[in-house]
């Protein structure tokens, strides 16, 4: 637990009730997002964005976007002048209730094979229903609960959760089955690597609060990332979407307080700091045997970062892109 006061104390927005304008877009606009919108045995809505669906592009960032409840803008630009054609530019002005008490994926879903019938399921959930089940310990200290009675929550898998999973999130989140809608988002996917690219400001804050600075100092936040091609393999899809943030990451964080603790900040926060970097994170996560705990957490930091202190006017600077690197990694010659 943190020293700090909890950075979102007395805060009164919901983000479930703010995203719902953005869920439903997605859904009237299934058909040309190439979405596709069905309500499963308890009449809960399922938005497949990757898995039967092709999913697009477009998806992912209006997804991105939910995963933000709303308090954020996720939007595609063309700068092949930083070495690669497609980037996302992430915003928003509230970026602790967007990224940590949102995007985040934190939510640990999972269901033995006893329980489905068959294959044992796990995911962990992100978006706005996080905040209504707050089942953990981050809502806590950021003095944070959201109460609506509708919901969404956002999976990276590629199949739809059993019912037992499904139950639960209904359960812990206080919802009746129309009330939820669960987006399916696979990595391999199109929709399904924008938004995890999008993630890229929330991957700044998350490492923010386990460096330990004062996340109610932070006042706004703009971030960009090159945007890969989705791999139709899950390792090497879901290495491709981490190194775009750590090698191509670029984040602009405004906050309050001393230059010190801004400049500290500055210091410490870039993916260079750790041991692991220069790897590609699919050749990482192989050498650990595919387990993400025995990473060094240090490594889950974008590339680049500006720290503004806007009590003294004061930018701190650190890390740089490493644009070869994954030119390497996704370019083939014409």
């Amino acid at each position: 637990m943190s020293d700090h006061s909890p950075a979102l104390a007395g805060c009164t927005l919901s983000l479930n009730a703010h995203v719902q304008a953005w869920v439903e877009r997605l859904v009237e606009q299934a058909d040309a997002l190439r979405v596709a919108v069905r309500r499963d045995d308890s009449g809960a809505r399922i938005v497949d964005a990757g898995i039967e669906a092709p999913g697009s592009i477009a998806a992912g960032l209006i997804v991105g976007e939910i995963c933000l409840g709303g308090f954020g803008s996720v939007s595609l630009k063309s700068n092949a002048a930083d070495g690669w054609p497609s980037w996302l530019e992430v915003r928003s002005s509230q970026p602790v209730l967007a990224c940590l008490a949102s995007q985040y994926a934190g939510w640990s879903l999972a269901a033995s094979k006893e329980e489905t019938g068959g294959k044992k399921f796990f995911s962990l959930g992100s978006g706005p229903a996080r905040a209504l089940a707050a089942k953990e310990a981050l809502y806590a200290e950021l003095g944070y609960r959201d109460r609506a009675d509708r919901g969404v929550i956002v999976l990276e898998v590629d199949r739809a959760p059993p019912t037992v999973v499904v139950q639960k999130i209904l359960r812990d989140c206080g919802l009746q089955a129309e009330g939820l809608t669960i987006v399916l988002t696979p990595t391999s996917s199109a929709a399904g690597t924008t938004q995890v690219v999008a993630r890229v400001l929330e991957v700044a804050l998350h490492k923010s609060h386990e460096l330990g600075f004062d996340l109610s100092h932070v006042v706004d936040g703009v971030a960009s990332a090159p945007l890969p091609s989705p791999s139709p393999d899950g390792v090497e899809a879901m290495g491709r979407t981490n190194d775009a943030i750590l090698y191509g990451g670029r984040v602009h964080l405004a906050v309050r307080g001393s230059d010190e603790a801004a400049r500290d900040l500055a210091a410490k926060l870039p993916s260079r700091n750790s041991k692991d970097y220069g790897r590609s994170f699919a050749e990482i996560f192989k050498a650990v045997e595919y387990d993400f705990y025995k990473i060094d957490p240090a490594l889950f930091a974008p590339a680049e970062v500006w720290v503004s202190n806007l009590d003294t006017g004061a930018t701190f600077h650190a890390g740089a892109l490493n644009m070869d690197l994954l030119r390497g990694l996704w370019l083939k010659d014409a």
